[in-house]
């Protein structure tokens, strides 16, 4: 929004503040100014010049040839094109050098053979309006060769302030309500501004009918004998300096009282409204009209109309109607000012996209009260430039409204303890009366009178206040301090921790990427994984068609992005932590039950020639055991997972192993492989064909394991032997018990056992297999020798006897 000095100039007094010192001060205080700039510079270049003579032009008979008197000496030749140019005028002069709107320069030239030495300029060339009939011709008491922006008066800078901080200030969207700012802010006195109605006829008011409270106030002023005529100069710099171009005296008045008191008003001509008057309302589908602009709008039954009974006149509070404007011959008015539901006005703006500097003011929540003075204030201006209009009829005021005033209290120890000020009682009073808030003291408590311009929006808490007296004492005088507080450590989250631990190991040592998905589930994947029927918890409003449904586990979202990742690359490791929801376990407020899960799925290129263990399967069932292992979680031997709830109807029927822990004996999750129909609905087929399996890991479970102290294990002092050793075994006999006789040969010398083979063959009968072990030895008291190992070897052969099983040396 752009603020003029010269305007602010006249509502409070300025002498002693520049520009800029203002702009700083208004920064701290009020409202963030973003710059600060000379209203047309180039007036101070454009001298006042004196046209002695006017002859025709010898070789053009629209061009005459002009002495002008610059106060530089010697008259300059200057060739004229205006029909208005005349002999003893004062006019405005661009002499050679001066560079006009639009970077145009004046340069020394010949116009049909004659020099020309400047040029006489129209209003339109120095983009002060849109007069272009004739030169501007200026008054008789401007002094000669002096610069047209000072004997006009026309010196002015405009501050631009940034509209977002004036959201929550809809009295400072006026120039009025600006230099209330600028007074607190610099204690100086507020100027006296009559904005009382002038006398009033005593004819019946022009009737007016509010049908909708998106109208809460309407005041109708007539007005007879206003005639359209060009504004005075004051009145057309003042509005070109905040960016409106001057039209003429009745839009320029209008526009005038909106940027002063920032209430926007419309004038109509009263003699086309119809005989019901002026009627509020809301439009009626299909209804149109067509605006100032000249647009056919087309309208809803959200949008607010100005209507004399059927036929719409303006767009309430955006623009008005070209069906009832002022035209040259109009003399009865209806000057229109009030007061529309601040969200009405906006929905309209934006769904029409069409927005005003009445709209921006209306959606700020205008204070009620404020259509009175302004409506004075428009008529005491055109009666002073135009003294014989008069106001025949009583002023009509329609709608149902209140007045927002209200009082408020305010502790002044609260005011200290907020802003770290130690202000005394008398200076916190002083305060909100520089912001004229009447503040009264009574004990430790004041009470204010917040009035109707800072009631609608701003002022309404006791902290309201506090802020009130901290921007005008200016936060920067708060005295610095050093912040002082205990420092406690924060609650333990074993949740937290373990999730770390979780995603630190997952995303390290074993090289898997984190993924972080949705909470809801496409339904074509719950379909490909015949899953869908399970019951779930639904969204009302969902983000994508086809996505309400939110998921139980996190395998659907991980199975999806590993899909997508798979076409690009030959092995996908994806892990997620996330929660899932059981409508069926909802607690007592039917909110379903949460359960925190980490699910990871491995998918590679299959080989049918790689070793046993180099499937999708085995290593992730490994990366599960070492995940575990390494928070200190120790599983039971292997384990057939035989769960078969609808859940698992995604899962291969046999490819299944179950992750118990050996301290409780609970489940704590599974490792599995896809069923292969499945896997190519989910889209792993062609190119994308692949070797997958999934683990999925109740965190809640993993929360329940009773802890496991952290031991120290030394450094071996003695070297360590390592033996492969290979066994024959039947099927039946599990691997874990194998394991365990390599254990036990060694009479507590085992360190270590890998297993890192298994074969099948012809060779080997019917039934059996062989597996290979590495087998780590080594001694707490010794350094072992080939005969230990020897040893070790021969118990380890009569203990696997007993077993069924045989050594294979």
């Amino acid at each position: 929004m752009h603020i003029s000095y010269n305007w602010l100039a006249r509502h409070v007094d300025l002498t002693g503040i520049s520009p800029e010192e203002l702009a700083e001060n208004l920064t701290l205080s009020t409202a963030e100014v973003e710059e600060v700039f000379r209203f047309a510079p180039h007036l101070s270049d454009v001298v006042v010049g004196h046209v002695l003579e006017r002859v025709p032009h010898p070789d053009a008979d629209k061009l005459g040839v002009c002495q002008v008197d610059v106060g530089q000496g010697a008259p300059l030749n200057i060739v004229c094109g205006a029909p208005n140019v005349a002999g003893g005028q004062k006019v405005a002069v661009a002499t050679v050098g001066t560079r006009l709107p639009g970077d145009f320069k004046i340069k020394k030239s010949k116009i049909r053979g004659v020099p020309s030495e400047g040029m006489i300029c129209s209003v339109r060339e120095l983009d002060l309006g849109d007069e272009h009939d004739g030169i501007w011709v200026l008054p008789d008491a401007c002094e000669i060769g002096q610069p047209v922006a000072e004997a006009l008066g026309v010196v002015d800078w405009v501050i631009d302030i940034d509209n977002k901080s004036l959201t929550h200030r809809p009295d400072l969207w006026g120039h009025r309500g600006m230099a209330r700012e600028v007074a607190a802010i610099f204690q100086r006195e507020l100027k006296p501004l009559d904005t009382s109605l002038p006398e009033l006829g005593s004819g019946a008011a022009f009737p007016v009918t509010v049908e909708d409270n998106a109208c809460s106030r309407y005041l109708g002023l007539a007005i007879d004998g206003a005639q359209q005529e060009l504004s005075p100069d004051w009145l057309r710099f003042l509005l070109l300096a905040v960016g409106q171009r001057p039209l003429d005296l009745l839009v320029d008045l209008s526009n005038f009282v909106m940027l002063d008191l920032g209430q926007p008003n419309h004038a109509f001509d009263r003699s086309r409204l119809g005989a019901k008057g002026i009627v509020v309302r809301k439009a009626r589908q299909g209804e149109t009209m067509t605006t100032l602009d000249g647009f056919e709008r087309k309208l809803t039954t959200d949008d607010l109309l100005i209507t004399d009974g059927d036929r719409p006149v303006a767009l309430a509070g955006i623009m008005g109607g070209e069906d009832s404007k002022v035209e040259g011959n109009t003399s009865q008015l209806l000057l229109e000012v009030a007061t529309f539901h601040p969200g009405t006005i906006r929905r309209t703006s934006a769904r029409l996209g069409l927005r005003s500097d009445s709209s921006a003011r209306f959606e700020k929540h205008l204070d009620p009260t404020l259509p009175e003075a302004a409506a004075g204030h428009f008529a005491r201006l055109l009666q002073s430039i135009q003294p014989g209009v008069s106001f025949p009829l009583a002023l009509s005021d329609a709608g149902r409204w209140e007045n927002p005033a209200k009082e408020l209290r305010v502790r002044p120890s609260r005011i200290r303890s907020r802003l770290g000020a130690n202000l005394a009682d008398a200076e916190i009073v002083a305060i909100l009366e520089r912001l004229q808030l009447a503040p009264q003291l009574a004990g430790d408590e004041i009470t204010v009178q917040v009035p109707a311009a800072r009631a609608t929006k701003d002022l309404g808490l006791e902290e309201d206040l506090v802020e009130e007296v901290g921007r005008i004492y200016r936060y920067g005088n708060v005295p610095t301090q050093n912040l002082i507080g205990e420092i406690v450590p924060p609650p333990a989250d074993a949740r937290r921790r373990w999730v770390r631990r979780l995603q630190d190991a997952l995303a390290g040592g074993a090289r898997f990427h984190e993924n972080m998905g949705y909470s809801f589930v496409p339904d074509r994947v719950l379909q490909a994984m015949n899953i869908a029927g399970l019951p779930r918890v639904q969204v009302i409003n969902p983000v994508a068609e086809g996505q309400a449904k939110l998921r139980r586990s996190v395998l659907p979202t991980l199975l999806e992005a590993a899909q997508t990742n798979r076409q690009r690359h030959g092995q996908v490791a994806l892990f997620e932590v996330g929660k899932g929801y059981l409508p069926e376990a909802a607690n007592q407020h039917g909110e379903p039950m949460e359960v925190h899960l980490l699910g990871a799925v491995l998918a590679c290129a299959p080989n049918l020639e790689a070793a046993f263990d180099a499937g999708a399967l085995p290593r992730l069932h490994g990366v599960a055991r070492e995940l575990l292992s390494g928070l200190g979680i120790a599983l039971a031997g292997p384990e057939a997972h035989t769960d078969d709830s609808p859940f698992f109807a995604w899962a291969h029927p046999k490819k299944r192993m179950a992750l118990r822990s050996a301290a409780s004996g609970a489940v704590l999750g599974y490792v599995a492989a896809l069923d292969p129909a499945v896997a190519q609905n989910l889209g792993f087929d062609g190119d994308a064909a692949s070797d997958l399996a999934v683990f999925e890991i109740s965190i809640d479970r993993l929360l329940e394991e009773p802890p496991e102290g952290s031991r120290y294990r030394p450094l071996p002092k003695f070297p360590e032997v390592k033996v492969d050793v290979a066994v024959l075994a039947p099927d039946a006999l599990p691997a874990a018990e194998i394991v365990t006789s390599i254990a036990s040969a060694g009479k507590g010398t085992v360190q270590g056992v890998e297993l890192f083979d298994l074969y099948r063959g012809e060779n080997l009968g019917a039934d059996k297999r062989s597996l290979a072990f590495h087998v780590t030895l080594a001694s707490d008291a010794r350094t072992l020798t080939d005969k230990d190992q020897a040893k070790y070897l021969d118990r380890l052969a009569k203990t696997l006897e007993h077993q069924g099983a045989e050594l294979r040396r």
